[in-house]
């Protein structure tokens, strides 16, 4: 079985959405924008690329990084050279970019649990809010790896589903508090 391990760049008030910079969010870029840079805040998504198979994303967070991220192989080498599954019940193989490498549209959570099911190795999912609650609540997240920033935003979208749902207990395996304020949160799912 794979392991499906959400990543995410997080407020302290659970904000999730438009932490790099997109448009439509009236606190977008708040990741950039709240904290002084520290490198060492960021080796997590450095050891993410060298620990993930394969890339799981929604449609919008698709849409996103698909025309941008191909040209960041000095940041993405490991992740623009990986296997990319885009969660969609919309896109078609004509509307994915061609220069992203092998990508694969699947169309419902059950096809998610027949990837997850399979043989290989961990699946890393970035942004794609939507689809991170929708896996929490069908059990299928076995990860989550956190970079918790010290900003409250108030709206936005959320990492965690909001819908009434049975505890699901987690255990904290790695964990950072950094100059500026930023922790590393990675919590394992207890089965």
């Amino acid at each position: 079985m794979r392991q499906l391990i959400a990543t995410s760049f997080i407020s302290l008030d659970g904000v999730v959405e438009a932490p790099g910079g997109e448009a439509d969010y009236r606190n977008t870029g708040w990741s950039m924008n709240s904290v002084e840079f520290d490198p060492a805040a960021y080796e997590l998504k450095g050891a993410e690329q060298g620990e993930a198979t394969a890339m799981l994303l929604g449609r919008v967070s698709y849409q996103a990084f698909a025309p941008v991220w191909p040209s960041m192989d000095d940041q993405f080498p490991l992740y623009n050279a990986m296997p990319k599954y885009v969660l969609s019940t919309t896109l078609d193989d004509k509307d994915l970019i061609q220069n992203w490498g092998e990508t694969t549209i699947l169309r419902s959570v059950a096809d998610v649990a027949r990837l997850r099911a399979g043989e290989g190795g961990p699946i890393s999912i970035h942004g794609s809010a939507t689809l991170v609650r929708s896996l929490q609540e069908h059990h299928l997240i076995d990860r989550y790896n956190l970079l918790v920033f010290p900003v409250l935003l108030g709206e936005g979208k959320r990492l965690f589903s909001q819908e009434s749902l049975d505890a699901q207990k987690l255990k904290l395996v790695d964990s950072q508090a950094y100059p500026n304020g930023v922790q590393k949160n990675v919590f394992d799912v207890v089965r």
